[in-house]
């Protein structure tokens, strides 16, 4: 089975194993590292899930903004769905304690979501999700240390084609924004990224 099908379970249905190959055929900027991490197996017959790091400079150890998408498809349907796939995903940036304090900033991740989508003409149904402000401050005998923010994003929406790649598009799209990278100009051919198969 290809690279990008790794990890099926030989006898999914052929309409899944498309939707994963074109969701794992999207190329992303050089400054996002994917990987496939295991997926969560009670949510539906049949899923996916790919993870991301996104480091805004090569030297950094740590990541600016992480992420996880998962892909589910019950060939019956659910209900709350409207169809039979169904994207979610995680998102995690670090920012600025200033940002962090925006009162805007909630309304504001949520538009990186739909947004992102929109952009790469990816079209979609029944989107929902909460955006979470985490903000941090030491006190006492930690008063000397750096404040910190954080912005979580929870989202999930079914997509109106079995074709994944616009959605995956725009999901490396709003992780790339959270991490405050500008978009990339029309015409730039983004770097295809590294995969690995994260087994832990």
């Amino acid at each position: 089975m290809a690279r990008d099908t790794e990890g099926l379970q030989p006898g999914v249905p052929a309409v899944f194993e498309r939707a994963v190959r074109s969701l794992t055929s999207a190329q992303f900027r050089r400054e996002v590292r994917l990987e496939q991490t295991p997926a969560p197996k009670r949510l539906a017959p049949h899923t996916h899930a790919l993870s991301a790091d996104v480091f805004v400079d090569e030297a950094d150890e740590d990541a600016t903004a992480t992420g996880r998408l998962v892909l589910l498809y019950d060939p019956a349907g659910q209900e709350a769905w409207h169809g039979e796939f169904r994207l979610v995903t995680y998102l995690r940036a670090s920012l600025e304690p200033e940002m962090g304090a925006d009162p805007l900033l909630l309304a504001v991740g949520w538009t990186w979501i739909v947004e992102s989508l929109a952009g790469r003409s990816a079209p979609y149904t029944a989107a929902s999700g909460t955006v979470t402000r985490v903000a941090s401050e030491g006190f006492g005998g930690m008063a000397g240390e750096l404040a910190s923010a954080e912005i979580e994003i929870r989202a999930s929406w079914t997509p109106l084609e079995a074709d994944l790649t616009a959605h995956a598009l725009a999901w490396g799209d709003a992780l790339t924004t959270a991490a405050g990278l500008v978009p990339l100009p029309a015409g730039v051919v983004a770097m295809p990224p590294t995969r690995r198969r994260r087994d832990r």
